[in-house]
């Protein structure tokens, strides 16, 4: 059950500006539970006056009686019943039924509890819709086994099947069974909503004059935005076991294959360093009219694990001013943009670290910004082969018999974005394994990793140097690849 939290319907004055008619309609259902606390719904077919006082006290004071379905229509309807959501309802029912019964001058309270009354889902979907323009943080994860499907409208089946999966996750970590996914097909994007219970909580509260609590389970939301042409995913949640429940739930039911996404997607941020200012040049993005410098910070290491922070509103102003450059040495991990959207009539935040976060001020920002971190070579994807059609050619005529195993193939290409489908086009699995692999770590040595096949569903990567651990992967990863 949503907190209950009336803030609509706890005043005397506010249940008057809903229409009479409207407003027993949607008490009516419960009208027991109203007479046994004390307040007769008066009938529709009567002029017989409603004590809105009386029933402003029992609505302001729920009690363990109150019905489930009752505490839930009036947390939807109280959340609705705003400018915004008044907005979002009549889109959504503009030219429909619904629409055509409404009167045209309903206030938009009456708008809210009319759509409720005639269906509940959608109202739950406009409400739940509002989560996705909220400040987040998200990490990336990407497809890397060879070409990207199609993506597909999930059916209703397909739905309740992750949700059902969801729930047991859930129930296991006592945040109860009320998993329920959103799904938003964009053009470019697909949104994913996962409304899911939290632990139960118990708060302090005043009844009567007396001291007493409340016992409920709060809701939350999370955000995945699913890229359909890269592969990629984006997800906020709270813990690293929420993420990985997403990461391979949402692959098994969408894409059969709960390892779908098994790859984390990089930012690097050297482009401020390797290019300067000019890494901030955003007049070929739309959407974007001007994007500033005004926080980094440099990993120093030690013994003591410093950490290098320098702000200013404009960085790259204030290095020309006092003839300086920006700091030569040191990994860069994590920077903070002051961006002007068009949009806006303020800038934003955005923090990128190096890795696989990036945190926005409104979700809805991301978009834009992954066209702006791509072409500016933030995102590593882009950035960490230059990938083009020129480095393809190169990379295919450096390769010796134009073979090598799949887990080279993405380690030197999936950077590029045409890779998937250049895969599934042109490349063939060979019967060929590989004795030995290019090592991904950046330790400067440079030597190949050892493959250690210790069964046919164990194989490893091994580091003759012992400088990293092993890392699995599948006999396939290790065949050749031409």
């Amino acid at each position: 059950m949503a907190t209950f939290n009336l803030r609509r319907f706890s005043k005397p004055e506010m249940l008057r500006r809903i229409d009479r008619e409207h407003l027993i309609a949607f008490l009516e259902p419960h009208a027991d539970y109203f007479s046994a606390r004390g307040v007769e719904l008066p009938s529709l077919n009567t002029e017989d006056e409603l004590d809105y006082n009386a029933l402003s006290e029992v609505l302001l004071n729920p009690s363990t009686s109150t019905p489930e379905d009752l505490a839930e229509a009036l947390y939807y309807v109280n959340e609705m019943s705003t400018p915004e959501g008044f907005d979002s309802i009549q889109d959504a029912i503009d030219g429909t039924e619904i629409d055509v019964v409404i009167d045209k001058d309903a206030a938009r309270a009456d708008l809210a509890i009319q759509v409720w009354m005639k269906d509940r889902d959608l109202i739950e979907r406009l409400h739940a819709e509002q989560f996705l323009f909220r400040p987040r943080s998200f990490e990336y994860f990407r497809a890397t086994n060879g070409s990207i499907p199609e993506f597909e409208d999930p059916s209703e089946e397909t739905i309740h099947a992750l949700e059902a999966e969801l729930d047991e996750w859930f129930s296991k970590k006592r945040r109860g069974r009320a998993s329920k996914v959103f799904v938003y097909v964009k053009p470019d994007f697909v949104w994913f909503l996962v409304r899911h219970g939290e632990p139960f909580t118990r708060e302090s509260i005043i009844k009567d004059g007396e001291s007493s609590s409340v016992y409920y389970r709060p809701e939350k939301y999370d955000v995945l935005v699913y890229n359909p042409e890269t592969g990629e995913i984006r997800m906020n949640a709270r813990s690293k076991g929420e993420k990985e429940l997403y990461r391979t739930k949402f692959g098994q039911h969408f894409f059969g294959d709960s390892e779908f996404f098994n790859g984390k997607s990089k930012f690097t941020l050297e482009p401020l360093r390797e290019v300067g200012e000019d890494s901030l040049l955003c007049d070929d993005i739309d959407g974007l009219e001007w994007v500033r410098l005004k926080e980094f910070q440099i990993f120093r290491g030690g013994s003591q694990k410093e950490v290098e922070i320098r702000k200013a509103e404009d960085i790259f102003a204030s290095l020309r001013e006092r003839e300086r450059s920006f700091p030569n040495s040191g990994p860069i991990i994590k920077a903070s943009f002051l961006i002007k959207f068009t949009d806006s009539k303020t800038a934003r935040t955005v923090t990128i670290s190096s890795g696989n976060r990036a945190g926005f001020k409104r979700d809805d920002d991301a978009d834009i910004l992954e066209t702006w971190m791509t072409r500016r070579g933030s995102s590593s994807r882009m950035q960490r082969t230059a990938m083009s059609e020129y480095a393809i050619w190169k990379y295919l005529e450096d390769l010796p018999g134009q073979a090598a195993p799949l887990v080279e193939w993405n380690q030197h290409l999936d950077g590029w974005p045409g890779f998937q489908g250049f895969h599934g086009r042109y490349l063939k699995l060979t019967r060929d394994h590989a004795t030995a692999v290019d090592c991904p770590t950046e330790c400067g040595l440079g030597c190949p990793r050892k493959v250690v096949t210790h069964s046919r569903n164990d194989i490893v990567a091994v580091c003759p140097e012992q400088e990293e651990k092993p890392y699995p992967s599948s006999g396939r990863t290790f065949s050749s690849i031409r």
